[in-house]
């Protein structure tokens, strides 16, 4: 449960305890940096005491062995411009200095010391065998221990010099072997001390944090929310007569009583003296479009958004969209097998529809699944079933109900050695009677079943095209009546529909009368519908020729053909000027045919100092009813015929070439249900069938096993994915394209309410990595 926005005293609350803990963390931090760098700097101490031990033991074995003491600094032996007996006599000082240096900075310290001393120095440096963090980068570094010898006070000011600009860190040089004890000694209890309180400030730390984490997703939503209160209160304009804030928004209907109780509740809450109010106020502005949507529609509904948010009151072509996309969808996708996967695949992404995996999921292509789920859902279940009809299961025939051809009775032909079935119905015996459901099986065996299926799934294609757009047609005559244009229904809806009618419609007519009016018998003797179609628009008749290919399907064909062609001529000039004459006819003094609109009311008229805020403001906005007098006269005048003939002209043109080249768009049905059959089949001979012409042996089942993973491989990737990806856009283009550009002009703007839901409010991985 999220929390609600805070109040403004709720607030001040809010910055006191962040402000708390602010300061807390603040002193922590910072005596957890001082004990830090106290404990860096006892450990770097005690390594350089262990090491320059060392240093001591060695000196002492040459000391012995040899007459100078200083041979074993190789950079000094041959160089050194005075001896140790010279410097003794000259009552010199034997000097110390001793710390680390940054394994970067080495030689170019060792040679600033030779340079600048002039041989008066001996470096030894050793390197560290751990690392120590550099106190700049806080990273691991290697450090080099070192320890300068030096005699007189003069060189041993120049030596500390160098080791400030070096940024040394020296330490203290102990004069005898029971003093480094004892230093050792008190560093490694001081170190322990250290780590004790480092560990304590570490947990203390850790506690007020994790404190602190209990409350900070809280104050974020919080914050976040008064943010967007505040926000939306800046776009309010400020009544300064009334001292007051005035919004003007746009609200449903069916919301306003609660909209009314959340103003009651926030001045009960606020302790407002003056409680809010709400009234309608009439305007001619083009309120936004609000289409309420719920995990199921919201997938359709974001496909036709994405062609463009429809005007307020038009026609929404989702409801329709919810069945005629993914059923055109299965048209081409048509397969029984490929469907159940896409399904079973769809139905296990619902199954786990409120799993936080796949709700934030931060993979685009899989949260593009999970969106769509039910669309997929869809269009699987819609491919079974066009998968029955068609009879396809992975490229193979399922034989359900038996064959309604008798097998042992056909057509044998003879090519090279080879025997061909040929389903011919007219040889006495073959066809038994209508199979039950979809496509007889035997099909799959007939050397015309390529033929028969072409045949077929064309004509289909033009059948559902030619219902589709005229389905789209009809809801025009929707938009019409809603905004109050009976002049468009007459002018522009009527005249589409006949067009549409007397050229596809026919097409679909005779397409449906050719399947009843001839049978097996006499199908050699049935005409081209193809060539009627041609001949209807050339005004001939049938002829004598081709084999009667050219007869009339039914008595006074010809006649009927001219006379639907005729009326197709007489409408074109209606829908190109009959709609400008009559808004140029009504903009010039005529009347309408109902084309008004209704005014609004008020809602509320409490109190007299609501009106007069009302009044105040209207003057203030310059919204009167002289004002709305004054721009409807305004846009009489400002009427241009010869833009609205522009318009109406391309409008015109559009539809009727529209016309031809959406229904030759919807072959397109075909084409795909074709090639996805056509790719299946392929896979199957290709791939799979090799696979279990194998030889029974142990290679054998390896290389079937292969062949079973490639088929699988290649029909998830190629069939599944990218086939369907293909139908899934040529779907989206049949609806976009020809379906709803014959009634939706998707111009509008979505409504987008001032709400918490539509915020980023999750912070998973931005607070808690």
């Amino acid at each position: 449960m999220l929390p609600a926005a805070p109040l403004p005293k709720h607030v001040l609350e809010i910055q006191e305890q962040l402000q708390k803990l602010e300061s807390e963390l603040r002193e922590v931090n910072k005596n957890k940096e001082k004990l830090q760098k106290n404990l860096q700097e006892l450990t770097e101490y005690t390594h350089m005491l262990r090491v320059t031990k060392k240093f001591v033991q060695k000196s002492s074995e040459y000391e012995t062995s040899s007459q100078t003491i200083y041979e074993e600094f190789p950079a000094l032996e041959k160089d050194s411009l005075m001896d140790y007996t010279c410097m003794q006599r000259l009552g010199a000082k034997l000097g110390f200095v001793s710390g680390l240096v940054h394994c970067t900075k080495l030689q170019s310290f060792q040679k600033m010391l030779w340079r600048v001393c002039k041989g008066y120095t001996i470096l030894t440096y050793k390197e560290l065998d751990v690392f120590l963090n550099d106190p700049e980068t806080e990273e691991p570094t290697k450090w080099f221990v070192f320890l300068i010898s030096y005699w007189g006070d003069q060189i041993g000011q120049k030596v500390k010099k160098i080791c400030d600009c070096y940024h040394c860190h020296v330490y203290p040089y102990p004069n005898s072997s029971e003093e480094r004890q004892e230093i050792i000694f008190g560093l490694n209890t001081r170190i322990q001390d250290l780590q004790a309180v480092i560990s304590k400030t570490e947990e203390y730390l850790k506690q007020v944090l994790y404190k602190a984490s209990e409350s900070i997703f809280k104050w974020v939503i919080q914050v976040k929310k008064m943010k967007a209160v505040y926000h939306v209160l800046n776009l309010c304009s400020f009544d300064v007569t009334n001292k007051c804030l005035i919004a003007e928004v746009w609200c449903p209907v069916a919301d306003l009583q609660t909209l009314r109780h959340a103003l009651e509740e926030g001045s009960r809450k606020s302790g407002a003296s003056i409680p809010s109010f709400i009234n309608r106020i009439p305007t001619n502005d083009t309120p936004p479009t609000l289409i309420r949507t719920n995990k199921f529609t919201s997938g359709f509904q974001n496909i036709v958004d994405a062609y463009g948010v429809g005007t307020y009151g038009e026609v929404n072509p989702a409801p329709y969209t919810i069945i005629t996309f993914p059923f055109l969808f299965a048209v081409m996708f048509g397969d029984f097998g490929h469907g159940l996967l896409m399904a079973l695949f769809a139905f296990f992404l619902v199954r786990h529809e409120n799993s936080p995996k796949f709700q934030r999921t931060q993979d685009e292509i899989m949260r593009t699944f999970f969106e769509g789920r039910y669309i997929i859902l869809l269009m699987g279940l819609f491919s079974v079933y066009t998968g029955l009809i068609y009879n396809d299961c992975f490229s193979k025939s399922v034989n359900i109900f038996g064959y309604s051809w008798n097998p042992a009775i056909y057509n044998v032909t003879r090519k090279d050695s080879n025997k061909y079935l040929i389903l011919d119905p007219n040889v006495p015996g073959v066809f038994l009677g209508v199979y039950p459901f979809g496509i007889d099986p035997i099909w799959s065996l007939a050397t015309n079943r390529l033929t028969f299926l072409n045949s077929f799934k064309m004509k289909m294609s033009i059948i559902v095209g030619v219902i589709h757009m005229t389905f789209g047609v009809v809801l025009s005559l929707f938009n019409y009546m809603h905004f109050k244009k009976k002049f468009c229904v007459y002018l522009v809806f009527i005249p589409e529909l006949i067009f549409m009618m007397c050229i596809f419609g026919y097409l679909v007519f005779m397409i449906i009368f050719k399947w009843l009016a001839f049978s097996a018998e006499n199908s050699k003797d049935a005409p081209s519908i193809l060539l009627h179609f041609i001949n209807m628009f050339m005004f001939t008749g049938a002829g004598s020729d081709d084999k009667n290919r050219n007869q009339d399907l039914y008595p006074g064909q010809t006649g009927f053909q001219i006379f639907l062609v005729v009326i197709v001529f007489l409408c074109v000039p209606v829908m190109l000027f009959g709609k400008p004459l009559y808004l140029y006819w009504q903009h010039h003094g005529g009347q309408t045919f109902g084309n008004y609109r209704k005014g609004y009311t008020l809602v509320r008229r409490g109190s007299e100092e609501e009106l007069s805020l009302l009044r105040s403001h209207d003057l203030e906005e310059g919204e009167d009813h002289t004002g709305r007098e004054v721009q409807r006269d305004r846009s009489k005048e400002e009427f241009d015929m010869a833009e609205v003939f522009m318009h109406q002209a391309i409008h015109t043109i559009e539809y009727c070439l529209g016309c031809v080249s959406n229904t030759a768009s919807y072959l397109r049905l075909w084409a795909l249900s074709l090639a996805h059959a056509q790719l299946s089949e392929v896979l199957w001979k290709m791939v799979l069938r090799m696979g279990l012409h194998m030889p029974y042996s142990i290679i054998g089942a390896f290389l079937l096993v292969l062949a079973t993973a490639a088929f699988i491989a290649l029909t998830i990737f190629i069939l599944l994915v990218m086939e369907g990806l293909s139908a899934f856009l040529h779907a989206i283009r049949l609806h976009w394209v020809e379906f709803q550009n014959k009634f939706y002009s998707g111009a509008g703007y979505k409504f987008t309410p001032f709400s918490f839901k539509h915020m980023s409010l999750h912070m998973d991985k931005e607070y808690f990595p």
